[in-house]
C-alpha cells in the first residue's frame, strides 16, 4: 500500500484542486420511503478507475442490511471521510485534494437531499480525516500531505466557521502524514495519529480560543506507520492500527494525565500469510470484537479482547470479496459488517454472529467507483 499511496497522492498533486463533480446516478432512482430504510452516505475518490462520484446518498434497509446507492451530490469532490454533528442534522467532509484541500458541510435536515451549507479551506494538503469536538463547537482535520491539524469553529447552523487553530507535526526520518483526530472518551483530549511520524500527539483544545496545546507526543516503533486508533469501551484502553507494520498495539490510556503508555503488539495478519499488506480501518464493538481491513490480504481479521482491554487474540480473517478494503463500519444493529473496497469500487456486506463476533461469507455486493467510506 506504501507504494499505491505514493502513487495516489502523487496523482492528487497533479489534479490539484480540480477534483471532477460527482456525476448523478440515473434520474429513475429514487429514495424508498418507509420506517425500515434509512439513509447512508458514501464517500469516493474521483481518480479512481472508474472514478468515483464524490459524495452519494444511499437507501439502507434496517431489517436486512442491505445498502442502494441512490443519487449523487455534485460539488463534493474526493469526499474521504465523513462525521455527523451531534444532533445529526449536519453532516461534514474531507475533500481530500491536493494542494488545496477543503471540507464541506451538508445540511440533513432532509437527509435523503443533503444540501450543501458551506466549504472552508482544511489549511492544508491532501485531508484524509475529520471529527466533531463533543462541545459542537469545532471540527478537527487531519491533513495528511502536510502533516498538520487544523481547527474550525462551528456555527449555530452547522456552517463550517474561521479556523481557529493550526498545529504542524514535525518528524526526523520521514515526512510526517497526519491521518486521523479524534478526542477522547473523557472529552479532555484531542488525539492526532501521525503515520510519517511515528507518533501518536496528544493536545488540550481551549474551549474559548480554539487553540490546540501539545501535552504528549508518543513515538511508536520506526516504520510502523500508525493510521488510526479506537478507543476500548472502558475508555482507559486504545488500539493503535500500524499500517505499515500490519499490527494493532495495545495502549494503556490515562484520561486524567491525558498520556499514553505503549502496551503489546499483534500481527493483523495470519503466520502464513505472504505479499505485502498495509490494513487501513479499526472497529471495537462493547462486547469485545475488534475488526481490522487488510489491504493487500483483502481480509477483515477478528480479534477477541481479553484481560480488562489489554490483550488481543487475532482468531482469524475473513475475505472481503472486493479489492482494497479502506474502510468498515457496522449497522447500528450490529448484525452486519459493511466494508468499502477502494479499488474494486465495492460496498460488500458480511454477516456477524451476535454471539462469537466471526464473520459469515459476504452477503451481497453493491457497486459504488473509488468508495472511501461508509457512514450509516
Amino acid at each position: 500500500m506504501w507504494t499505491n499511496t505514493l502513487n495516489r497522492r502523487t496523482l492528487l498533486a497533479s489534479l490539484g484542486a480540480a477534483g471532477a463533480a460527482a456525476a448523478a446516478l440515473p434520474a429513475a432512482a429514487t429514495a424508498p420511503s418507509g420506517g425500515d430504510h434509512r439513509p447512508a452516505y458514501l464517500g469516493s475518490f474521483s481518480w479512481t478507475d472508474p472514478p468515483g462520484r464524490g459524495f452519494d446518498v444511499a437507501s439502507h434497509e434496517l431489517s436486512s442490511g442491505r445498502l442502494r446507492p441512490i443519487h449523487s451530490v455534485e460539488g463534493v469532490p474526493d469526499a474521504s471521510w465523513l462525521a455527523f454533528s451531534l444532533d445529526r442534522h449536519v453532516l461534514y467532509t474531507t475533500n481530500e485534494l491536493v494542494p488545496n484541500g477543503s471540507v464541506t458541510a451538508l445540511s440533513l435536515r432532509d437527509p435523503r437531499n443533503p444540501r450543501i451549507i458551506n466549504t472552508r479551506s482544511s489549511r492544508g494538503a491532501g485531508p484524509t480525516h475529520l471529527s466533531v469536538h463533543p462541545s459542537g463547537r469545532f471540527l478537527l482535520t487531519a491533513n495528511y500531505t502536510d502533516g498538520s491539524v487544523a481547527v474550525h469553529r462551528l456555527e449555530v447552523d452547522g456552517s463550517i466557521g474561521e479556523s481557529t487553530d493550526l498545529v504542524r507535526h514535525t518528524s526526523e526520518l520521514r515526512a510526517p502524514h497526519a491521518h486521523q483526530v479524534v478526542t477522547d472518551p473523557s472529552g479532555r483530549w484531542i488525539v492526532a495519529v501521525d503515520l510519517g511520524a511515528d507518533a501518536v500527539f496528544t493536545y488540550r483544545l481551549d474551549i474559548e480560543s480554539g487553540e490546540l496545546h501539545r501535552n504528549q507526543r508518543l513515538s511508536t516503533p520506526t516504520g510502523s506507520g500508525p493510521r488510526h486508533l479506537t478507543f476500548h469501551p472502558d475508555g482507559r484502553h486504545a488500539y493503535l492500527l500500524n499500517e505499515l507494520a500490519s499490527t494493532v498495539t495495545v495502549l494503556r490510556w490515562d484520561a486524567a494525565a491525558g498520556v499514553f503508555e505503549l502496551g503489546e503488539s499483534v500481527s493483523t495478519r495470519p503466520p502464513d500469510a505472504v505479499g505485502e499488506n498495509y490494513p487501513a480501518e479499526i472497529v471495537v464493538t462493547r462486547d469485545s470484537d475488534c475488526y481490522v481491513t487488510n489491504r493487500g490480504d483483502n481480509t477483515i481479521a477478528h480479534f477477541k479482547v481479553s484481560g480488562r482491554g489489554t490483550r488481543l487474540h487475532l482468531t482469524g480473517t475473513s475475505e472481503t470479496g472486493g479489492d482494497w478494503p479502506r474502510h468498515c463500519t457496522l449497522d447500528p444493529s450490529r448484525r452486519w459488517l459493511h466494508v468499502a473496497n477502494q479499488n474494486s469500487g465495492t460496498v460488500t456486506r458480511l454477516a456477524r454472529d451476535s454471539v462469537t463476533g466471526s464473520l459469515s461469507p459476504v452477503v451481497d455486493t453493491v457497486e459504488v467507483p473509488g468508495v472511501a467510506v461508509v457512514a450509516l
